[in-house]
């Protein structure tokens, strides 16, 4: 057998929705013009909520000055290799330097890539002896990692501190018998529910069990916390996360990520971590584009400021309308609806066509069935009047749905 042949029959989960409308209409939109709540749909302006830019930097002109002026001195392929080979620099060096003093860490290292990072992070901190705990809603990038374990991996269920405990109780007992350690990884903020992951409480099961704790903060770094360092900050744990990791993806508006730890942790991972050894070295004007936006959100905490009023506008309006929008404690803003696939795809195409707002639908498989998820993401950069028009577009797609409007006009193409 051809081993392409089953992707004829079978696309797998997300491949089966493709041909849902157009192509680029669900799946791989074309968002066009200047990043901003208000951009381009398919020939009409739209207000998007859409975009990890949460602090609005992806086009403060401080940024786009010092992106462009970097380019031009520098190029895109400067420096050339892998930071351990021949891609290191001075710069480089005196970024992760400013990060360690903000994240309050003795050392920091300088990742390429979000993804690939915390990926190879989790290969090169654990290894065959080793067992790994983890929570059942870590993104999919811790999920491929503790793929990649050889070595036994317990899982949690989302928060709950009861089991993570029975689950420590098993690793600590496997751990022991083979001679290896146990590393508990979870999030700052949930990308998906936007609740907190309950950092105070799994850091206190220390006094209990030996363990070490890694924490994505993607969604929390520069959007939690007093200066923006993120959820340790905000729960006042920092010192008790010992791998804190933070991605350029999403407060930053750019390409990167850290890994922040104890000194002699962070030297081991800089000679072991094989998405760092082996892949090129983040290019100058990321390096250079990324002290101007860390220099911007340490000494301009109206940006934070102006996002949460957004934030909580956002969040009280749409609870005062009897939305159901979770356990959210962060700007990640997700309302829950019920409905099939038919209803899910016929909202979202209203919302865009009818009432020009563009936010992510997520559906079955990627929520139960029977869920309708639609996830909205503030920035700094939105309006209270951006808030209000949404609630109202919200508001009347809400009652449709409940009429069952969209079940009638939907494109179901798996069986509900």
């Amino acid at each position: 057998m051809d081993i392409f042949e089953k992707f004829l029959v079978d696309k797998g989960p997300l491949g089966k929705l493709s041909s849902i409308y157009e192509e680029g209409y669900f799946m791989f939109p074309k968002l066009e013009g200047e990043i901003a709540p208000r951009m381009q749909f398919k020939g009409r302006e739209v207000l998007t909520w859409s975009l990890n830019n949460y602090l609005g930097l992806a086009n403060h002109p401080e940024v786009r000055k010092v992106d462009a002026d970097a380019a031009r001195d520098w190029g895109l392929g400067y420096p050339m290799g892998a930071r351990m080979m021949s891609g290191n620099t001075s710069k480089h060096e005196e970024f992760e330097e400013q990060m360690a003093d903000f994240i309050k860490k003795e050392s920091v290292m300088l990742l390429n890539f979000g993804y690939q990072g915390i990926l190879s992070i989790i290969d090169a901190v654990t290894g065959r002896k080793d067992v790994i705990v983890y929570d059942s809603e870590s993104h999919a990038c811790i999920i491929d990692g503790v793929r990649l374990h050889m070595g036994k991996r317990f899982v949690y269920p989302h928060n709950d501190i009861e089991n993570l405990e029975k689950q420590l109780k098993r690793a600590t007992k496997l751990a022991d018998e083979n001679g290896g350690g146990v590393l508990v990884i979870t999030e700052g903020v949930f990308g998906m529910s936007g609740n907190m992951g309950k950092l105070k409480e799994v850091i206190a099961l220390k006094e209990k069990f030996q363990f070490r704790l890694l924490v994505d903060d993607a969604h929390g770094f520069g959007t939690m916390g007093a200066t923006g360092a993120g959820t340790g900050e905000e729960l006042g744990v920092q010192d008790g996360i010992d791998l804190y990791f933070a991605t350029f993806a999403k407060s930053m508006a750019s390409i990167g990520a850290i890994i922040g730890g104890d000194v002699d942790v962070i030297d081991y991972l800089k000679h072991n971590m094989r998405s760092q050894i082996f892949a090129k070295s983040l290019p100058m004007p990321l390096v250079i584009g990324g002290m101007k936006r860390l220099e911007l959100l340490k000494n301009n905490p109206g940006m934070k400021d102006n996002l949460w009023k957004v934030v909580n506008a956002l969040q009280s309006g749409l609870r005062e309308k009897g939305f159901n929008i979770g356990t959210t404690q962060s700007p990640v803003t997700p309302v829950i609806m019920s409905g099939g696939l038919n209803d899910g795809t016929g909202l979202i195409k209203d919302l865009r066509e009818n009432y020009n707002i563009f936010c992510s639908g997520v559906v079955y498989p990627v929520v139960p069935k029977g869920v309708i998820m639609l996830r909205l993401i503030p920035t700094a950069v939105h309006t209270l009047e951006d808030v209000a028009e949404t609630i109202a577009a919200f508001e009347a797609v809400k009652d449709k749905l409940l009429s069952g409007e969209y079940r009638k006009e939907g494109v179901a193409l798996v069986n509900e």
